[in-house]
């Protein structure tokens, strides 16, 4: 076998194994498992009246469990209040005056025409059952049967629907005295307004304290365990963000005190709010700017329920007089223009954080906000996207001009190394030794090349980063066959492009990596023509990887969102044409396709 052969295999070994290693770091997103009543659960809360507090001040009621039903049946079981804005729908329970049935109007579980909307809340008893419930803590010896809880029936005072208009209020008489009621409003988004009232008629002071719980069974069941995203416990206290993993969550110390319960508290004194974050989706406990109050997350493994409180400290209440407090539930997308804008009116810290900007925040931030801009200005993300490459090729073309004239330079060399490499043969150090020389002999700097590459890189993970975690991607058409920018590219060289009468392999096998579609077989194209213009190395072994770099990355990068697949087009597009532009500027006229099928040529034969 000589030396090219095992070079090619060599190549080739190196290139499956960088495929590999590729799809196992970055997989593509796992399908949504399927929910409903086909899927079975022994967990989920029961909500009989008179469920008690937990005791001592400022704690929160333990929530139980029961068998699970269908969600069309828990909505039956208990008299319900509308929900009813442009952008919700769903239902408020009377039942312990939950908000437990949400629907987010504006976004369906595929792009397809018939999909049903996205749901958010499922009242307790389904499976992944998903809530928030309100209430107060007996303190102070006030009995827990003299407070409601989890399960107690309100009653409906004024209008019987929620609208961004019209808020609703629930009443419940104790009936020793006090009277509570608790007044939810909503705004045209997805903010939540609770107001808690109790009025003492009791003859004595009593003492009692506000809480709110979010409340989740089970782990989601299209929780994607991805590193390159946070999904569960979010929060800030004090200025500082709290991620904590489910699993993060199930492994905090108990406390005896909560019923064993895993528990991790955080006494918040100025600004702070904690719920639950999904790709997507989120619900947070928000108390009001100034209010100190203890975030806790907690997970109870008997009954498998994650639950985040928000626990305000004891009140005192006078005979005759009236206490009331007001906190805020987010229920819904993690729109970025809303939850900045919410940010910025109620003084939220870091509510723009929920959203996973990861370690390069400095880069996915303004990347984000120039390609909202851009799709703000054109109307079509896919365009956004093309736009922000050419405004980052623009901005680091003074770099890549230097880059592109060493590059000529070094091209103009080649016959030069050729010549060296014929005289010093295979002696190495002595050719790495004359090349060094003959750079600083033609003043040219080889690393010179490099600097734009690496600046690419992270942004190239930036984009990546943003493309994955934010909305505004999700399900955003470009053209044609392109519906989802966050979604890899559907067509595939498999079944010639939708011609041949079979299906492309699942996205979530290995064989999708050769399933590759139109998209990534332009991306390499476009880096094949991009290399070209590249000064080739001097080894063989060098030269020939790097000649199947750019189809392997068409396989590595087939999977990825089309999103990131056409700015790395776009991005090698506008390369080539800067390069191609600035060395014939230099007196260099590159031969692109003049070795395409040099491998046909036939060798001369060795003399002898």
């Amino acid at each position: 076998m000589d030396d090219q052969s095992k070079n090619l295999i060599l190549a080739t070994a190196l290139s499956f194994v960088v495929i590999l290693v590729w799809f196992f770091l970055f997989p593509p997103p796992t399908p949504p498992e399927p929910t409903g009543d086909a899927v079975t659960t022994e967990q989920a809360e029961s909500g009989a009246p008179g469920t008690p507090a937990s005791p001592g001040s400022g704690t929160a009621p333990e929530l139980s469990a029961s068998p699970a039903v269908s969600r069309a049946e828990a909505l039956g079981e208990t008299q319900r209040i509308e929900i009813r804005t442009p952008r919700l729908g769903g239902s408020l329970s009377l039942r312990g005056g939950r908000i437990d049935d949400l629907d987010l109007l504006d976004y369906r579980e595929t792009i397809a025409k018939d999909s049903p909307d996205v749901t958010l809340l499922t009242p307790a008893g389904v499976p992944n059952s998903y809530y928030a419930v309100y209430g107060w803590s007996p303190a102070g010896g006030l009995p827990a049967s003299a407070v409601p809880g989890p399960g107690t029936d309100w009653s409906v005072e004024g209008n019987d629907v929620l609208t961004e208009t019209t808020p609703v209020t629930l009443v419940w008489d104790n009936g020793q005295g006090l009277v509570f009621r608790r007044e939810i409003a909503i705004d045209q988004n997805y903010m939540f307004s609770i107001t808690q009232t109790v009025q003492n008629n009791t003859g004595a002071e009593v003492r009692l304290a506000p809480y709110g719980i979010i409340a989740r069974h089970g782990t989601p069941p299209d929780l994607m365990n991805f590193y390159i995203l946070h999904e569960g416990v979010i929060g800030a206290h004090d200025g500082e963000l709290t991620e904590l993993d489910y699993d993060n969550v199930m492994e905090m110390p108990t406390d005896a005190a909560e019923g064993g319960a895993a528990l991790q508290k955080v006494d918040v004194q100025n600004n702070g709010w904690i719920g639950f974050t999904d790709h997507y989706w989120m619900a947070t406990l928000i108390p009001p700017p100034g209010q100190p109050f203890t975030a806790v997350a907690k997970y109870t493994a008997a009954t498998d329920t994650f639950q985040t409180d928000v626990r305000l400290p004891a009140v005192a209440v006078a005979p005759g007089q009236t206490a009331s407090t007001t906190t805020s539930l987010f229920a819904g997308a993690k729109e970025w223009a809303a939850i900045r804008d919410y940010q910025r009116e109620m003084n939220i810290d870091r509510f723009v954080d929920s959203i996973d900007w990861g370690w390069f925040f400095f880069l996915t931030k303004p990347i984000f906000w120039l390609l909202h801009q851009l799709n703000v200005l054109i109307g079509n993300m896919g365009l956004a996207i093309i736009g922000l490459t050419f405004f980052i090729k623009a901005l680091l073309f003074p770099l890549a001009y230097k880059s592109y004239v060493s590059m000529s330079k070094m091209k103009a060399l080649q016959p030069e190394m050729e010549k060296l490499k014929e005289r010093v043969g295979d002696d190495r150090a002595k050719m790495q030794q004359e090349m060094m020389a003959l750079y600083k002999r033609e003043k040219v700097n080889p690393a010179a090349g490099c600097l734009p590459i690496l600046l690419q890189i992270p942004i190239f993970f930036s984009l990546y980063k943003v493309i994955f975690v934010t909305l505004e991607l999700r399900h955003a058409p470009f053209f044609g066959w392109i519906q989802d920018l966050s979604a890899p590219d559907p067509s595939s060289v498999l079944n010639l492009f939708g011609l041949l009468p079979w299906a492309a392999p699942d996205p979530t096998s290995v064989l999708a990596i050769l399933s590759i579609g139109i998209w990534p077989i332009l991306l390499g194209i476009s880096m094949w023509l991009q290399q070209k213009l590249n000064p080739a190395p001097t080894d063989k072994t060098q030269a020939m990887i790097f000649n199947w770099m750019p189809w392997v990355f068409m396989f590595m990068l087939g999977t990825f969102a089309s999103g990131l697949v056409i700015y790395w087009v776009a991005n090698n597009t506008i390369t080539f044409v800067q390069q191609y532009l600035i060395m014939r500027s230099q007196g260099i006229k590159p031969d692109i396709f003049g070795n395409m099928f040099g491998f046909l040529k036939k060798k001369p034969k060795k003399a002898g």
